[in-house]
């Protein structure tokens, strides 16, 4: 990270996770002495419905306080947005794209015409239902997010996760989002 914000816009399906891995996200900047701001934009969305939330991080104090409009980095936590919205809205050229499907980052390149943006894949939602036993890609997703960006080492993500899900759930929950964490930073991979 540089010394500019830097603007992150997740989109998801409502009860996907998107908005705490967002939040899970602010917290580990918190951790990183960056400033940050974790946010969801709501509407009359129920779960399954389309949402949105963003994050900005930055090592200068943010003083802006509105909502993403040019993101450096887009999230797609469900592939079948891609038919659905926008995703690429006010995303410069060179930005980075990482999307939850089983997909190659090639495939999905020319799939949805991506030529001017950095793209990555991860199959989150395998990824979950092979940590944790149903489909809940929040935490795979965060996990690539974190390999592509360096904000975060992998044992340096592992740990925060095993701490603050330790005080929150069952041991069981704690390793199978430890061992989704884990699989995504191993799996992410970027178009060359």
């Amino acid at each position: 990270m540089g010394s500019k914000v830097t603007e992150i816009r997740w989109h998801a399906r409502g009860g996907q996770g998107a908005v705490t891995a967002a939040k899970m996200l602010a917290e580990m900047a918190l951790s990183k002495d960056l400033y940050f701001q974790a946010f969801p934009e709501y509407g009359p969305e129920r779960m399954g419905a389309p949402i949105q939330c963003f994050n900005r991080l930055s090592k200068e104090p943010i003083h802006m306080y509105c909502g993403v409009a040019s993101p450096e980095i887009v999230i797609v936590v469900d592939p079948s947005l891609c038919d659905v919205v926008d995703f690429t809205a006010g995303l410069p050229k060179d930005s980075q794209i990482a999307i939850n499907t089983g997909e190659c980052p090639a495939t999905v390149t020319e799939k949805y015409n991506l030529h001017d943006y950095k793209v990555s894949t991860v199959d989150a939602t395998r990824i979950s239902m092979d940590a944790l036993g149903r489909a809940m890609p929040n935490v795979p997703m965060l996990g690539a997010l974190l390999k592509l960006t360096g904000l975060l080492s992998e044992k340096e993500a592992l740990s925060f996760i095993e701490d603050s899900f330790g005080h929150k759930f069952s041991a069981k929950v704690v390793k199978g989002n430890v061992t989704a964490l884990q699989k995504a930073f191993e799996e992410v991979q970027t178009v060359e």
